[in-house]
């Protein structure tokens, strides 16, 4: 038979945690149409990949790409790490419903006003579709947006008529295709809503069979007590929850994630919690004088007066402005920032929690970015899975996929298997490696070979193609499915 793209010879790892094997895949029409020996087939371009790992297209659980995916649909830092599918609108913050105005952290998607154009979730879609990006996008409504949308004040919780005007616009958002709603009250647009708010807000959530995520209220000291609001939320409303980039940050949480994993864990016997992690023992967000005093090492990422200051340690850069460090922190707003804040060891463990997801947590618009946006996922497939033995390559693909993809409700994705779509990575297990580093950010990846969207070659050879046929994809689970439970 003739097919459009057929790959022969590969070492297939298929996403859902299985041994490897060796074999091929024919795709026509978007869709993988034969998985395993190849004898007859033929295929209109033919791709040998002898002594490379064929798996499943990535799938980045945590991105802040919302306004990437318009402004430059190449989307190169995702797709040259093998990514084909973004989750977007975390951590409270979503591009629409458009807010009056944007403040932080709001501005790490838009600091001008310009991409804030979106009224509705169906406007943002049909903006998306225009642009064609490179990668699929799952969105998500973040909790913050509507916030700032609704209230004049964000210093105290909302009325009842406020949180029926979130509800009812997070209800359209979700009738127009968003997969869920993603909460931030760590930051302070969110921080003064109660968990009854953020339980009230979200209530479309279960007939529309979306998830729940959440940068939780607090990562440091009561990491344990926003663990348990997490809990809470998601047993009223019956939906699932994931904890996103979960971590224990500052010098006394060090070692903590013994204890938060094994609560998560016993979580788990009894509803539906999944969380997500990268691969990096340093944070960034917004410049934050009380995230400051947690960290080790700072380093400013972005400061809107002070441009020329992106990528210097804030010591150095308050030494260049004349300025004690508090008195910079402040004349550089507004600014993001680089922390370094969690421990090696903890990073690790919560990696190898088998249930952990992969999710980048990038920031594409910071002039010098968390290493992370361009190296996330080759990080976790070369210096954890091969160099460190951290857990076998199969599970880190596992991670990255199949468990993505099932958390999320994405049919037909996350996997090797015959009528799936056709979303791919070839990669050279022996070289695959991030190139990003702390003083050099933004160098792709290395051994990346071939991406492969909805059946289009989108890279080979390490280069792009041009190709962009990434769709908004709609995840819908729900707290009985089997797929969660995979």
């Amino acid at each position: 038979m003739d097919y459009e793209v057929l790959i022969r010879n590969a070492t297939l790892v298929d996403g859902t945690g299985a041994s490897r094997r060796t074999g091929g895949v024919a795709i026509s029409g978007g869709r993988i149409e034969l998985v395993g020996e190849l004898n007859g087939a033929r295929g209109r371009i033919e791709i040998d990949a002898t002594g490379k790992v064929l798996a499943p297209g990535f799938i980045d659980v945590h991105t802040h790409d919302d306004r990437l995916l318009l402004s430059d649909p190449a989307m190169l830092p995702k797709l040259l790490q093998g990514v084909t599918t973004v989750v977007t609108g975390n951590c409270g913050i979503s591009l629409t419903p458009s807010p009056p105005r944007i403040p932080p952290p709001l501005d790490l998607l838009d600091g001008s006003g310009q991409w804030y154009r979106f009224d509705t979730f169906g406007a943002y879609a049909a903006a998306l579709a225009d642009a064609r990006p490179a990668t699929n996008c799952v969105a998500l409504i973040g909790h913050s947006t509507l916030r700032v949308r609704a209230l004049e004040r964000l210093d105290r919780e909302a009325t009842p008529a406020q949180v029926a005007a979130m509800r009812a616009e997070l209800d359209a958002a979700l009738g127009a295709g968003a997969t869920g709603m993603s909460a931030g009250p760590a930051y302070a647009p969110a921080a003064a809503a109660s968990t009854a708010e953020l339980i009230e807000v979200a209530r479309p959530l279960a007939a529309h069979r979306g998830i729940f995520t959440i940068h939780m209220r607090d990562e440091n000291e009561g990491v344990l007590e926003s663990i348990e609001e997490t809990l809470a939320i998601g047993r009223a409303l019956g939906v699932p929850v994931v904890i996103s980039h979960h971590k224990v940050a500052g010098q006394k949480m060090h070692g903590r994630s013994v204890e938060t994993i094994a609560r998560i864990a016993t979580a788990m016997r009894t509803q539906a919690v999944a969380l997500d992690c990268y691969p990096y023992h340093a944070s960034s967000t917004i410049l934050i004088a009380d995230a400051v005093r947690f960290a080790s090492k700072v380093l400013v990422t972005w400061s809107r007066p002070h441009p020329e200051l992106a990528g210097l340690e804030l010591g150095l850069a308050a030494q260049r402005l004349g300025l004690s460090q508090d008195q910079a922190i402040d004349a550089l707003q507004p600014a993001g920032a680089v922390y370094f804040v969690m421990d090696e060891a903890d990073v690790q463990r919560i990696l190898a929690f088998g249930p952990t997801m992969i999710g980048s947590d990038g920031l594409p618009h910071d002039p010098h970015p968390h290493p992370r946006l361009w190296g996330t996922f080759p990080r976790v497939l070369g210096h954890y899975a091969r160099d460190l033995a951290l857990f076998s390559l199969e599970t880190a693909i596992h991670k990255m996929t199949g468990l993505s993809a099932a958390r999320f409700g994405l049919a037909g994705r996350g996997v090797i298997r015959a009528g799936a779509i056709a979303d791919l990575v070839i990669f050279d297990p022996a070289t695959v490696c991030d190139a990003a580093t702390f003083e050099h950010p933004t160098r792709p990846a290395g051994g990346i070979d071939t991406v492969i969207v909805a059946g289009q070659i989108a890279v080979t050879g390490g280069e792009p193609t041009g190709a962009r046929v990434g769709k908004l994809v709609t995840g819908r689970v729900g707290i009985g499915d089997a797929a969660w439970a995979a």
